[in-house]
């Protein structure tokens, strides 16, 4: 259970309800962690639009971000984000030895060396909040210095999404299962 009572549209200042709008509109709903949020409106205008360019807007190829949401939620053991993203993930062409790889850290063969950079970039990130200068290396040669920011800033994003779903205790979304092997 929540720490925080779920927000509706209908509790909060008329003068603030575009940004509950504005978040139903561009994701469908308003999902819990959202509802949550909206006891503060104005932070949650900022935490959105971020997150608004890192899913509509970024450079990154759309597998390249689900890769790094699905490493930053299972590095941060957030069961919440991966089952938001293990979805998107495959709708997005990430393969399910790569989902099984961040899973289960399951054979290394399995996956591609550009992938690899990925989830090692990403966990340097979540881990330690650095990148080796190999790492960063190999990220700038696969993605260029617009990808490289918007994958720095994606992992950086989610981690902090993480802080905010843990502290308040964010329940699952009535649509979200979480997938049994995740710990």
């Amino acid at each position: 259970m929540a720490k925080v009572p779920y927000i509706s549209r209908d509790d909060i200042n008329s003068s603030e309800q575009n940004i509950y709008d504005k978040i139903s509109s561009s994701r469908g709903s308003v999902q819990n962690v959202f509802s949550a949020l909206l006891n503060n409106p104005p932070a949650t205008e900022a935490v959105t639009n971020l997150g608004e360019y890192i899913r509509y807007k970024s450079t990154l190829n759309p597998a390249t971000r689900e890769i790094a949401i699905l490493v930053t939620a299972k590095q941060l053991n957030n069961s919440y984000e991966w089952s938001q993203h293990e979805p998107v993930a495959k709708s997005v062409g990430v393969s399910d030895d790569i989902i099984q790889y961040i899973l289960e850290k399951d054979d290394p063969n399995k996956i591609d060396t550009k992938e690899s950079i990925f989830i090692e970039a990403a966990k340097e990130l979540v881990t330690s909040s650095q990148l080796k200068q190999k790492t960063f290396d190999a990220l700038m040669e696969s993605l260029g210095m617009k990808s490289t920011m918007d994958f720095i800033v994606t992992v950086g994003y989610y981690t902090m999404l993480d802080k905010i779903i843990s502290a308040l205790d964010v329940d699952f979304d009535q649509w979200m299962t979480k997938n049994q092997k995740f710990n």
